[in-house]
């Protein structure tokens, strides 16, 4: 069908009947005639035989015009040819043709007249077509015509005119366009000048520029020249930002916000500024610990700069950790001081305006310029915290990478010092109590200071062992603060300051490190001064006998000529330039008589190299507990056991004896042996040798404990002629005592520090323990007094009085003259001792009081012993009696007289009714212990 409608396009105006004559001989083959066509018309056909037979032809008869049939139908022929089946076959295909030119001629005549109907419509279509040639060519010469008369004379100067317009417009943009392309050379200028936010405004303008002439081919390679030039701009503008971590300049970082806000990314510019903080914390750090390791390695090995910060901490000696932390924490200060720089220039300088537009869009600029405000004020903000934190890890793992269990006390303290003051930067930086930092000098700090403690109590255990109770000769203004190791005290400190070696220049000084030092300097630089200025002094603590400076403070104690008369007095508060009462008894009050034996009208304190020795500690323990607040509650316990040592060590050299229980005299308060009880139960290890067993499971307790110590051969206490040690007697006393007055000003100072849940023992251990230092006093001397008057031959001498006389007596009994001359002499071997050591009041008169009242007991036990006496005899025991006081008010200052009515009442008890007499007993016996009178 396909081909038959190819035939008929291709006849044009011909009719069907004759375009059947110019087929080709095949189609003309196949196509039937028209006689053909008749008598196929004629023929009785069954039209569903003939679809049939159109439906067994085959498909590739249908394919396309250039299908040949007959090469086709040769090559289906097979080998051996059979006539019979070819006459079949072509019958077949005959029927086939037949067929198909019936069905074609049915189609020819049901379609011919539409074909004619359209073929005139061709016929008029073409008369159209002629018409319109001619007009067009009319036209055309018409055209012809105009163009020679008009256009080539009249329109060409307006087509010049506009071309050259259109080429000046062209140049302007080509010079334009040299200079976009010569801007590069600009933009490398204000970079080296760092003029950011010049170079950003000059790039942007040339963007804009260049997207004007975007339709010229050059400017999108320029287009993308300006884009990597910003680009460029962007990466040095982020160099420049991460400069301000280590070096805050106000003008830099005012041309770098300046340039991030031309650019919108002010958010993006604080995020990043955070990003270089936190690298800038982590290089800095890195490079010092690894110019330390490598200094002391000794060699140009590059394996360090591998290894991580923390195993490169490990690699640092002992003798580089402490100038290696100080420049640790010299540049971290500096990283946190551009960050406070930072914020400080965000609070003062950062108000920028957006552009003024003369529509609604600067209403929206200004939202989001307090929006990009706001978020960098709570990014800084926010901030704060995190730079510490890094901050703290970085120096928790440095602390942590060395052993400082071997270092050297003041070195430990030093080390303690600077972290001290880094937690004090990091408190003013963010508020932060440093628990990181706290935590990791904690527990070294405990283990340091019980190892240390340990040393330092076996250390007052040899010089106890060693002391021969010599008065040390200090001036009589010596102050603990005087000490190198109360230095610390001495100076007013502000909260905000360091607690220990701070400088005289901070005095007075209420402002925070960082206003402080924001101009300049470093907070890390003094303590290494104030380290290298002290180190000697230090060092000397325990030799100051060959140290100029310590021998004009403590040994010239005769030239007084250049300490202003307040300093004269026997101590001074330093915080009120008064003497503080306690240290004044009430009898000092009055005139100095002889019953104050003084070496000298100075009045200088009473110690000895051992108790100078425990001060000092004393002030150890207190610089690392005013540092390291953490442990002051172990520090104080420490500090405690000091003096509790000291303490029992004076009471076992001089105090312990048997006999005070049993005089009756109450020589030693219940509080007094409750408290040696206890130091000797929780400190001294009175065990000398146990079995394996028992040392075993007590290893751990006798470890904290130390042992009793001894007194040195060379302190003898026996001889008459000394008194029988007072001298070292009144030096161990007394130093304990002014020990005490030690502890007591320092009280405030402790309880300052000491944490509110351990503050009752620090009441208890000032209450209990250093509130029963001067009560030695009586113990330590009563051995003197009980043994320095001859008692038991004055009872001799008035067991042979005869007291039934029947005479009343006008002389009194020799016995009397005796112990007066007992007593003459021992007020004579007191002005011998005082020769040695000044002897205070208050121990002169414990020292004649209880002479005094060992005395009067000694009269009523020998009034006890008296088997008959008369009344006569009852008047002679008063007149003795009289005679002894009024002899005796001669010698002391002291009054009342000791145990003066306890003798009296005696004497007069034999005068009582036998109803009081028993009354009398009841009473007498219990309190006082002596024998009742007898009536004879």
């Amino acid at each position: 069908m396909q081909k038959i409608k190819s035939l008929m396009t291709r006849q044009g105006l011909k009719s069907p009947q004759e375009s059947i004559h110019d087929l080709s001989p095949l189609e003309n083959f196949r196509i039937p005639s028209k006689e053909e066509l008749r008598e196929l018309r004629e023929q009785p056909t069954d039209p569903q035989a003939q679809q049939e037979l159109i439906n067994s032809i085959e498909e590739v008869y249908f394919s396309s015009d250039s299908f040949d049939i007959v090469k086709y139908e040769l090559e289906k022929l097979p080998p051996v040819l059979s006539l019979q089946e070819l006459e079949e076959y072509r019958d077949k295909l005959k029927q086939q043709q037949a067929a198909v030119s019936k069905k074609v001629a049915d189609l020819i005549l049901e379609k011919q007249p539409s074909y004619v109907k359209e073929l005139e419509r061709v016929t008029s279509l073409q008369t159209s077509l002629q018409l319109a040639a001619v007009i067009c060519t009319n036209g055309r010469r018409h055209l012809s015509s105009a163009k020679e008369g008009f256009t080539q004379a009249s329109l060409g100067l307006l087509a010049n005119q506009r071309k050259r317009q259109l080429l000046m417009g062209l140049l302007k943009s080509l010079r334009t366009i040299k200079t976009l392309q010569q801007t590069d050379v600009r933009l490398s200028e204000m970079l080296e000048e760092e003029d950011y936010p010049g170079a950003i405004q000059l790039c942007l303008e040339c963007q804009k520029a260049a997207s004007t002439f975007k339709h010229y081919s050059c400017i999108s390679e320029l287009n993308s020249k300006l884009q990597d030039t910003l680009e460029q701009i962007e990466e040095q503008l982020d160099v420049a930002l991460s400069k301000i971590c280590k070096n805050f300049d106000i003008s830099h970082y005012t041309k770098v916000q300046q340039a991030y806000r031309l650019l919108g990314k002010t958010q993006t510019a604080m995020d990043q500024l955070h990003m270089h903080f936190t690298q800038a914390i982590h290089n800095t750090v890195f490079q010092v610990v690894l110019g330390y390791v490598e200094l002391c390695a000794g060699n140009t090995d590059t394996k360090f700069q591998k290894l991580q910060y923390k195993d490169l901490c490990m690699h640092i000696t002992s003798d580089s950790y402490i100038p290696c932390l100080a420049d640790l924490c010299k540049a971290l200060w500096e990283v946190m001081l551009s960050y406070y720089r930072t914020m400080e220039w965000h609070e003062k300088y950062d108000h920028g305006e957006p552009p003024s537009s003369s529509d609604g869009s600067n209403v929206m600029g200004a939202e989001e310029t307090n929006f990009d405000r706001s978020y960098v004020k709570k990014k800084l903000e926010h901030g704060l915290s995190r730079i510490w934190q890094d901050v703290q890890l970085k120096v928790k793992t440095y602390l942590l990478g060395t052993d400082m269990s071997n270092f050297k006390y003041d070195d430990f303290i030093f080390v303690l010092d600077i972290v001290s003051r880094l937690m004090q930067v990091g408190e003013e930086f963010c508020g932060s109590k440093s628990e990181v930092l706290q935590e990791s000098i904690r527990k070294q700090s405990v283990n340091y200071f019980k190892n240390y403690h340990r040393t330092r109590l076996e250390e007052l255990r040899m010089f106890l062992e060693n002391e021969t109770w010599e008065l040390c000769p200090v001036k009589s203004s010596f102050s603990i603060l005087q000490l190198h190791e109360f230095k610390f005290m001495a100076q007013s400190r502000s909260p905000s300051v360091s607690p220990s070696k701070q400088p005289a220049s901070e005095i007075e000084r209420t402002i925070t490190l960082f206003e402080q030092y924001c101009n300049g300097g470093n907070p890390f630089e003094i303590q290494a001064n104030n380290r290298d200025d002290e180190t000697e002094d230090v060092l000397a603590s325990n030799g100051y006998e060959s140290d100029e400076q310590e021998k004009s403070a403590y040994q010239e104690y005769d030239s007084d000529s250049d300490v202003p008369e307040e300093l004269k007095r026997d101590y001074v508060d330093e915080q009120t330039g008064d003497a503080p009462v306690k240290s004044i008894s009430r009898e000092t009050l009055r005139s100095r008589k002889r019953s104050d034996y003084c070496l000298s009208k100075v009045n200088a304190p009473i110690l000895t190299n051992t108790t100078l020795n425990v001060i000092r500690l004393v002030g150890k323990y207190m610089q690392m507990m005013n540092i390291l607040k953490p442990i002051a509650f172990d520090v104080i316990h420490f500090m405690s056991q000091l003096f509790d040592y000291y303490m029992y060590a004076i009471y076992m050299f001089f105090g312990r004896n048997d006999t005070f229980e049993t005089t009756g005299l109450g020589l030693s308060s219940s509080r007094l042996r409750t408290t040696l009880n206890r130091i000797q139960e929780s400190l001294i290890d009175l065990e000398v040798s146990s079995d394996a067993a028992g040392a075993l499971t007590a290893v751990e307790e006798r470890k904290e404990k130390v042992p009793t110590p001894h007194l040195s051969h060379l302190v003898v206490l026996t001889s008459g002629s000394t008194l029988y040690g007072l001298a070292e007697r009144v030096v161990a006393t007394e130093s304990l005592v002014f020990l005490a007055e030690q502890f007591e000003f320092l009280q405030s100072h402790l309880d300052a520090v000491m944490p509110p849940a351990k503050k009752p023992f620090l009441q208890q251990f000032y209450s209990q323990t250093v509130s029963t230092a001067s009560e030695l006093r009586k113990p330590i001397y009563w051995i003197v007094a009980a043994k320095a008057i001859d008692y038991e031959q004055m009872l001799l001498l008035m067991a042979n009085v005869k007291w039934d006389v029947k005479e009343i007596m006008s002389q009194h009994n020799i016995y009397v003259d005796s112990l007066l001359k007992e007593f003459e002499q021992f007020n004579r071997q007191l002005n011998e001792v005082s020769k040695r050591v000044r002897i205070p009041l208050p121990v002169s008169n414990i020292l004649w009081e209880h002479c005094i009242r060992l005395a009067n007991r000694t009269i009523v036990e020998g009034y006890a012993n008296v088997k008959k006496c008369s009344n006569e005899g009852r008047a002679l025991m008063q007149l003795d009696f009289q005679q002894f006081l009024m002899k005796l008010e001669k010698l002391t200052d002291i009054r009342p007289i000791p145990d003066k009515e306890f003798v009296e009442t005696y004497i007069k008890a034999y005068y009582l009714t036998e109803n009081d007499m028993e009354r009398w007993i009841k009473e007498h016996r219990v309190r006082h212990g002596f024998l009742v009178p007898l009536i004879g």
